[in-house]
């Protein structure tokens, strides 16, 4: 499980809100707590603040210990504590049918048109802690569409989320969440965990006080799910869906066509039950704001920490460059209260935020997914006052993802998703 709940810690304790800052400030990285000013790399790939390394540890095409080869489109990811000095990384790849899958797979959860196993889902890694030097690394799950990212669970294993999209690809079977231990040593027994929904999944994450999972959609009108486990650790025993609603009856987070979300302020949230949660109609969402739920534009990564998570809205707000929300679930008689943390005015500042996780320092890294630059999408930091600054450049026009950090806080490891790179990040997380 990723070490990050006393750096979120941090993060409330602040009484963090997103304030703007000058370009100028923003790229030079002179924010306070920030990391400095990015350093060219002269390998052309990954430019970082000055004390900051990396190595690839893992690349499309190379070879792995099950005879496959290593596939492309890596996605989310996750890192655990394997024990003995090992670190685990489960890894999505958010293939279509029709992709390369990287060596012959014969079975898996289901199969295309060509009566083959189709090409989507995860690997996993291991490394030596002290080292990084990957061991070992292998197919765990096939036969899925379109892995996008995920979430790490209290008990050792990663959901992998599909998210068909559109194209023909909203297939009856498909659409769902799958569980992977952190030390599967070869393909899972593919099992869709089909009561937390069928829709255009993104990311989840587990409150590990309650067992609670939240869950985020990719759709311009998507919607934030929670479930509730019928047996808390054991997914495929069922559980309740719901939809978050905010109390005071706002139902747009966008901020498309005027604000109606203010930075900083807290909403109280109510819960909607839904029903025929596998939603054969592909209307789930549509059902939900039916019902009084809250709109929020392409709902991507989400992390959790001791007592709040943190939730990309992609194109959220006035510039539709995207937004942070930050969720802080209720305890004892305290509501769920959901709060707009950060919004983006400017490409400089942020643009799409995808994937985020947190720094040992209680800052947050969001990987950009953006193409409207040749090349330039970039980690991007921010701090607990709600101020972006640029922690990474990537020097190739794909999107970052994956961002996670290693159980002891010292590594970084983030993925450019096509071709297939696996980055591990080191350097002064801590000042």
């Amino acid at each position: 499980m990723q070490a990050t709940g006393s750096a979120f810690a941090a993060i409330a304790a602040s009484g963090c809100v997103a304030r703007t800052d000058s370009a100028n400030s923003i790229a030079s990285g002179q924010l306070r707590g920030a990391y400095g000013p990015l350093v060219t790399d002269p390998a052309g790939v990954l430019d970082l603040p000055k004390g900051f390394s990396y190595k690839v540890v893992s690349s499309l095409g190379d070879a792995m210990t099950d005879g496959g080869t290593v596939p492309d489109k890596a996605d989310g990811m996750g890192c655990f504590d394997l024990g003995d000095g090992k670190i685990g990384l489960v890894r999505n790849h958010e293939l279509l049918p029709w992709d390369d899958m990287g060596g012959d797979v014969t079975t898996g959860y289901a199969r295309g048109p060509d009566g083959s196993v189709m090409a989507g889902g995860t690997t996993n890694l291991v490394l030596d802690a002290a080292t990084l030097k990957v061991e070992k690394q292998h197919r765990t799950l096939a036969g899925t569409i379109r892995n996008c990212s995920g979430g790490v669970t209290p008990w050792g294993s990663w959901l992998t989320c599909e998210e068909p999209g559109s194209r023909g690809l909203e297939l009856p079977d498909h659409g769902y969440v799958f569980e992977i231990p952190a030390d599967a040593d070869g393909l899972v027994d593919p099992v869709p965990l089909k009561a937390m929904g069928r829709f255009n999944h993104e990311a989840a994450c587990v409150d590990p006080v309650t067992g609670l999972i939240y869950e985020t959609e990719d759709k311009g009108d998507g919607l934030i799910y929670r479930f509730t486990p019928a047996q808390p650790g054991n997914l495929q025993a069922g559980g309740k869906l719901q939809a978050l609603a905010l109390v005071d009856g706002t139902l747009d987070s966008r901020n498309w066509d005027g604000v109606t979300m203010q930075v900083g302020q807290s909403h109280e949230v109510r819960w909607i039950d839904l029903d025929d949660v596998e939603s054969p109609n592909e209307d789930l969402r549509a059902r939900g704001a039916a019902q009084g739920a809250l709109l929020v534009a392409r709902g991507e990564g989400i992390h959790m920490g001791e007592s709040e998570l943190y939730l990309c809205s992609t194109s959220g707000g006035a510039a539709k460059l995207g937004q942070i929300f930050k969720l802080v679930p209720g305890r004892g008689a305290k509501p769920d209260t959901l709060e707009l943390f950060f919004e983006s005015e400017s490409e400089d500042q942020f643009n799409y935020g995808d994937n985020l996780t947190v720094a040992p320092n209680g800052h947050l890294i969001v990987c950009e997914d953006q193409y409207t630059n040749v090349v330039d999408n970039r980690l991007i930091g921010i701090t607990p006052e709600g101020e972006a600054y640029h922690f990474g450049r990537l020097n190739m026009q794909t999107e970052l993802a994956g961002a996670c950090f290693s159980p002891d806080g010292r590594t970084l490891f983030v993925n450019a998703y096509s071709p297939t790179r696996t980055f591990a990040i080191t350097g002064p997380w801590i000042a």
